[in-house]
């Protein structure tokens, strides 16, 4: 059955996609074993952060046999709102790179570059910043793959461990279950 949505993957998985401020930094030589484990921890925590903030249970229907729900519907969606505007503070003071679309999953990354500045075969730093409440990125060391001629760059990422990959799998899939759901919704 077509559901008007076209599953997004990268290299034969589940990718995350999205319109975010991206940077890459070429790095001389790769991470070394500490900063990949340092690494690991922060994007774990991020992420962790990021789930808590993504999950939601089913904002639009109101339990009938609770008489606390609409309450707490309203104050979600003021603790949401205050994120949004603490968020746009703290953009102000730690300027981001301009957003562009991109996807990603736990192996790697694609996106245009815009400008010249990245090369195949260098090794770097894949800065991401997935949601505007967060002020710290989603960092991923990896090698890039290629640069097509439309600055199409594709990087495959470093072993980011177990625990940071099921988060962006899970994270991956929420948006994927969101986008057929608007589509739904929308028909």
């Amino acid at each position: 059955m077509e559901d008007g949505i076209n599953t997004i993957v990268l290299d034969e998985e589940l990718a995350y996609v999205d319109v975010v401020p991206l940077r890459w930094t070429a790095l001389a030589k790769p991470a070394g074993p500490d900063c990949a484990i340092a690494q690991a921890e922060h994007n774990l925590r991020l992420l962790q952060a990021l789930t808590a903030l993504e999950d939601r249970g089913p904002a639009e229907k109101v339990d009938e046999n609770s008489p606390h729900s609409a309450d707490l519907m309203r104050l979600e969606f003021k603790v949401n709102l205050l994120l949004d505007i603490v968020g746009q503070i703290l953009l102000r003071a730690h300027p981001r790179p301009e957003a562009i679309p991109m996807r990603f999953n736990a192996h790697g990354a694609i996106w245009r570059a815009q400008d010249g500045a990245v090369h195949a075969g260098e090794t770097g730093q894949l800065e991401l910043w997935l949601r505007v409440a967060l002020v710290e990125p989603l960092r991923m060391y990896g090698r890039v793959v290629s640069v097509g001629v439309d600055r199409r760059v594709k990087v495959q990422f470093d072993p980011v461990g177990k625990p940071v990959e099921d988060l962006i799998e899970k994270l991956a899939f929420q948006r994927h279950r969101r986008q057929v759901a608007g589509t739904r919704e929308r028909r």
